[in-house]
């Protein structure tokens, strides 16, 4: 498949495509699962929008929702930080409609039961009086299976889509991907109508690269989420962190994942100058951190959740890292990252 090498390097930091948008975006993005969401508890809505205004007042310029964050709650907030900041017209808002189904990921044989016309037409209402925003700048579908392409029911989806932009309800649209259909992405990446696709793509998940590719191919942006794999990559997870018994995490990292996580944070000690709090959680992790650091060669990343990043940011496709932020030093910690220099080949490879 043509359209360059799928991993950098790339330009340094800056502003770039949306895809066929016509508009450029930073490369940091704002996630709110954690504004008005309820995946993370102990989390304030809105002390996470207070974060979310301190990114737009420090330049971050999409803003990825979803409808079913927090029951719309989170749109409601994202609305309302733009309206309150004046920056409707700087700002891309993106929001996700979940399947009317509820299943995640989605399946092949079930569009109409996911994305039936009505519904849909239904739910981007729903989104607009939500942000009470004139247009919604990018939709994305939640899930997406290229089979629906194939679908009977696809041509008069597709032409709902369409007719929401002629009304002028839905500026661009884009497809998302969860986890387990990550490399389902490929063939909707030629449709003229898809802009945008969300991937998850992190130094842990490379599943994507197939859509990566297409991606590439077909002038479509990427907006890759999941890039600290659920705070994975931020080093502070180690053996033994737990979470309330409500919060999605507590599943996520079930055992054995925090102790196999150790291990593998202890690995990449060779490529950071910084050991995370993590790699040194079990004894047989801080043995391997180690001897990873006596294998340094003038490393050229400081931190694990750096490396991460200017990982995930390195395919030409990708154009934007999609972060959850849910206080203000995490916004600033991680938009000290926009104007990074790319990773250089020899690390990437």
């Amino acid at each position: 498949m043509s359209g360059g090498p799928l991993i950098g390097p790339r330009p340094p930091g800056g502003p770039r495509q949306l895809g066929r948008t016509g508009r450029t975006v930073e490369p940091i993005a704002f996630g709110t699962s954690g504004v008005g969401g309820d995946r993370f508890r102990g989390v304030e809505p809105r002390d996470a929008q207070r974060a979310l205004c301190h990114a737009l007042e420090h330049g971050v310029d999409l803003v990825d929702t979803a409808l079913r964050y927090g029951r719309g709650q989170s749109e409601q907030l994202v609305g309302e930080a733009v309206r309150e900041l004046r920056a409707r017209d700087r700002v891309v808002v993106a929001t996700k409609v979940p399947p009317a189904d509820d299943v995640f990921p989605a399946a092949a044989n079930r569009l109409g039961a996911a994305f039936a016309p009505a519904y849909l037409q239904a739910q981007v209402e729903q989104s607009l009086r939500n942000l009470k925003l004139e247009v919604i700048p990018l939709c994305q579908l939640h899930v997406w299976r290229d089979a629906w392409l194939d679908d009977g029911g696809w041509p008069e989806l597709r032409a709902t889509m369409v007719r929401l932009v002629s009304e002028g309800k839905v500026l661009h649209w884009g497809v998302s991907a969860n986890h387990g259909s990550v490399d389902d992405c490929v063939r909707v990446m030629a449709d003229p109508l898809v802009t945008t696709a969300q991937l998850v793509w992190n130094l842990f998940d490379r599943r994507a690269e197939p859509a990566l590719a297409a991606a590439a191919q077909h002038g479509v942006a990427v907006l890759a989420r999941c890039v600290l794999d659920e705070g994975a990559l931020g080093g502070q997870l180690g053996a033994g962190a737990r979470f309330p018994i409500d919060d999605f995490r507590t599943a996520y990292f079930a055992p054995p994942r925090l102790d196999e996580l150790a291990l593998r944070l202890a690995a990449l000690c060779e490529f950071v100058t910084e050991t995370p709090p993590a790699a040194s959680s079990t004894p047989e992790a801080t043995d391997l951190a180690a001897r990873a650091a006596r294998a340094r060669h003038e490393p050229e990343v400081r931190a694990v959740d750096e490396l991460a990043i200017r990982f995930a940011l390195s395919p030409p496709a990708v154009v934007a890292a999609v972060i959850g932020m849910r206080t203000r030093a995490s916004v600033d910690r991680n938009l000290r990252l926009r104007g990074a220099a790319p990773l250089s080949s020899t690390l990437l490879s």
